[in-house]
């Protein structure tokens, strides 16, 4: 008899990961953010309601900065002992040149 693993795939949506993971101060700053393209994937906006897993690359441009990020871990729960600086890893950070803001 073969026994099956089951494996149990964590997400949660983009906007309330970038709360929790404090890339965004709320939850309705993140939800604007990503109504407005400012999120990426893959060089395609996402929506607030896009399902997070860990392995996940995003792309976040922020007012005069771009963050380039892997989601490492996606928490079952939201609770104090979550430590933000444990979801993510930043792979790039640059500045936008103001030619680029015209």
């Amino acid at each position: 008899m073969i026994a099956a693993r089951a494996r149990i795939i964590v997400y949660m949506r983009l906007d309330k990961f970038m709360k929790v993971a404090r890339l965004a101060k709320r939850r309705s700053e993140a939800h604007e953010a990503l109504e407005h393209g400012r999120i990426l994937r893959d060089g395609k906006a996402l929506k607030p309601g896009h399902r997070v897993v860990a392995g996940d690359t995003l792309e976040i441009h922020y007012a005069s900065r771009i963050v380039v990020l892997r989601v490492l871990d996606v928490p079952l729960r939201v609770t104090p002992a979550v430590v933000p600086a444990a979801l993510y890893e930043i792979l790039e950070t640059r500045r936008e040149q103001p030619e680029e803001w015209i």
